[in-house]
């Protein structure tokens, strides 16, 4: 991000500044499907152990609301 406000604060070229945000958009969409799967294998996995699975549903769920939008 910081290098994104450099190259905007330097004028660079628009189209420049446009392939660096994708690029930055696509590495934070391989992150948090990092982030769920191991949310996935860890807490969904401890909340049907313990009988709570209902409110990791309805977190993950809110979220798919979010991103179907």
């Amino acid at each position: 991000m910081d290098g994104l406000i450099k190259m905007v604060d330097e004028d660079r070229y628009c189209v420049d500044i446009a392939n660096q945000l994708s690029a930055t958009a696509a590495i934070l969409r391989t992150a948090n499907r990092e982030v769920l799967a191991a949310h996935m294998k860890g807490c969904m996995v401890d909340a049907c152990e313990k009988g709570e699975i209902e409110e990791k549903i309805a977190e993950i769920t809110k979220l798919l609301d979010k991103w179907m939008k």
